[in-house]
């Protein structure tokens, strides 16, 4: 029965809305516009906050970071020795697990010296895979926390000094599940033999996941190696030192204490010189938080501006059609005919809307891919807005639209 009724009010609602075109085609362009930009901000900060949640499969709860810089004078063979003394006495820390030194680590940041290709074949005419890599060592997969899926560890004689200005030859490399599946769909990769653009390298094993020093990239996201090799560098060194103590500031002001024993051959900021992995992620995602914080803050800000639109016309018809209103209760309408009125009446606006601002939506979207590292947007976003939108609507009207139920019959006739 309110079905058929609903149907029969379809006429006299199109009439009306026919008699206030800019109105209803400021709504209209209201609700549009913020499906378009909503769609697009929501799935910007789903992107976001799936982006910077991601795990970098290491032990972070109890990992930390000390940024070693070396004084001037010391020379490559000088810096080594400083590298293998400072591991053998951070190792034997209190509450120290293992610890090893790299030129890089999980979501610390750009440098030149983290980033190169791999190819199968030295004479491969594609587009080589683009890999970040980690100087590593036999502790490197106890620190991290991480496990062989497959392969062995590195030896200690393995382990080269290398410069950043020196060839990087390995003999064998680890590499993680993510990066031997990509090279090798076949699943046969351990074994088999890479190409650097230094030289051949063979993968002797394969660890279940590591992020790499990378953050924003999603080019090689998870597609990490280790290479067995000391980073010597005049501007310094990472120690990642993994603790057994829930509580880390003991272990590492112990750590710090240890190593300024050696004093005079380097140099260790105040500031930012010790972070745990907590605040590497924090540092390193500040400013997709706050993406997401701004992008979530625009969507709620869009929806209350169309819901105040939606208010505002309402009440504003609901006041100019006082006489229609008092006439129909006259002859019979009962409250729950005005208030099905008034909201059919703004399904329907609301409806226009969400066709134009789908079609918005997704051409926006096509638009951002081609500027930011943004997926397509899927097909489920615009009507899941769509509900949201019609549902913000009902509560939007149901306000006037009560209003003039409520209103006597003579009074309303009376009033005009």
């Amino acid at each position: 029965m309110a079905l058929s009724r609903t149907f029969i009010q379809l006429r006299p609602i199109l009439a009306a809305l026919g008699r206030h075109k800019a109105a209803t085609a400021l709504i209209v362009l209201q609700v549009a516009l913020t499906l378009a930009v909503a769609s697009n901000a929501l799935l910007i900060v789903v992107t976001r906050v799936v982006h910077f949640s991601r795990p970098t499969g290491t032990d972070e709860a109890h990992l930390f970071v000390v940024r070693n810089g070396w004084t001037m004078g010391q020379n490559a063979t000088e810096i080594d020795a400083n590298i293998r003394a400072d591991l053998q006495t951070l190792r034997q820390v209190p509450g120290v697990r293992d610890a090893f030194s790299s030129q890089g680590f999980p979501l610390g940041g750009y440098s030149a010296n983290i980033v190169t290709h791999l190819k199968l074949d030295p004479e491969q005419k594609t587009d080589a895979q683009l890999v970040t890599y980690l100087a590593s060592d036999e502790h490197t997969i106890d620190t991290f926390g991480i496990s062989l899926v497959a392969g062995r560890n590195f030896r200690p004689d393995e382990i080269v000094a290398i410069g950043p200005n020196d060839k990087m030859d390995p003999p064998g490399i680890i590499v993680t599940r993510g990066l031997a599946d990509k090279l090798f769909p076949d699943g046969s990769a351990l074994g088999k033999t890479v190409y650097f653009p230094e030289g051949p390298a063979a993968i002797i094993g394969i660890v279940a996941k590591l992020q790499g020093p990378l953050r924003h990239s999603r080019i090689a996201d998870g597609f990490t190696v280790l290479v067995p090799m000391h980073f010597v560098d005049l501007a310094g060194v990472n120690y990642l030192v993994r603790t057994d103590a829930t509580n880390m500031q003991p272990v590492i002001a112990a750590a710090l204490k240890a190593l300024q024993s050696r004093a005079g051959t380097r140099i260790i900021a105040a500031k930012d010189g010790v972070m745990t992995m907590a605040q590497v992620r924090e540092h390193s995602y500040a400013d997709e938080h706050s993406v997401a914080m701004l992008m979530s803050l625009v969507c709620a800000l869009l929806l209350l501006a169309t819901a105040g639109g939606i208010v505002g016309l309402s009440s504003f018809w609901v006041s100019q059609r006082r006489r229609q209103i008092g006439v129909r209760r006259s002859l019979g309408a009962t409250t729950g005919d005005i208030l099905r009125y008034f909201h059919v009446e703004n399904f329907l606006i609301v409806s226009g809307g969400i066709v134009l601002g789908a079609v918005l939506a997704l051409f926006a979207n096509l638009g951002l891919m081609q500027v930011y590292e943004l997926p397509r947007m899927p097909l489920y976003v615009p009507p899941l807005g769509a509900l949201l939108l019609w549902l913000l609507g009902q509560l939007a009207v149901w306000g006037p639209a009560r209003y003039a139920a409520k209103v006597p019959p003579v009074v309303a006739i009376r009033s005009e």
